[in-house]
């Protein structure tokens, strides 16, 4: 299979995940760009990746499980998915940060402007329109139980059908991977090898 990570808010395509994502799936293609900061560039530009690459499966990680599950017609792992980052997170706020991993550009900080905050905003208003019965079936969401940054379950479940509660926290480790993800992922390449 051919797999897209989506990183979480401040993070980058060279998370600890993408490498374990890529150790326990040896044969399969695992991608992760480098998400840009602002959401108006960053959805058109995942959303011309996952054509391009042709991939099979999307999973996303905190903001990336927000970007994940817009990407209709895929089959969809929403991790922790920050739907409202705009409103109730405490991430998301105006000025320089650091980045939590090494990225393609070399770039160390980046800037949240207010700006910024109001296109994330944007997007989260219009992010369930138009969502298909498909696109409810191909979407996975998994909340963990002592997650202290993201409180969305009872939102994404509201619109998809598939929303399922793991013991751990907001970040993914080894043993979330190894009982909770990777079962899913060979889940969805049963479904889709049929």
């Amino acid at each position: 299979m051919k797999i897209i990570y989506f990183h979480g808010f401040g993070s980058s395509g060279a998370s600890g995940t993408v490498e374990n994502l890529r150790n326990m799936l040896p044969n399969d293609t695992v991608i992760a760009p480098d998400i840009p900061l602002d959401p108006l560039e960053a959805l058109p530009f995942l959303r011309d990746l996952c054509k391009e690459e042709q991939v099979d499966l999307v999973i996303g990680t905190s903001m990336g499980g927000m970007y994940a599950h817009q990407m209709k017609g895929y089959y969809r792992i929403c991790v922790n998915p920050a739907l409202n980052m705009s409103t109730a997170s405490s991430v998301l706020k105006t000025g320089v940060h650091k980045f939590y991993n090494r990225r393609k550009d070399n770039q160390k900080e980046f800037k949240v402007t207010r700006e910024i905050i109001q296109h994330h905003n944007m997007i989260e208003r219009q992010q369930f329109k138009d969502i298909t019965d498909d696109d409810k079936e191909k979407c996975f969401g998994l909340f963990g139980i002592n997650d202290p940054v993201v409180k969305t379950y009872d939102l994404f479940r509201k619109n998809y059908p598939n929303a399922t509660r793991f013991e751990g926290e907001h970040r993914l480790n080894d043993k979330v991977l190894r009982k909770v993800v990777i079962p899913l992922i060979e889940e969805i390449r049963r479904k889709i090898e049929g």
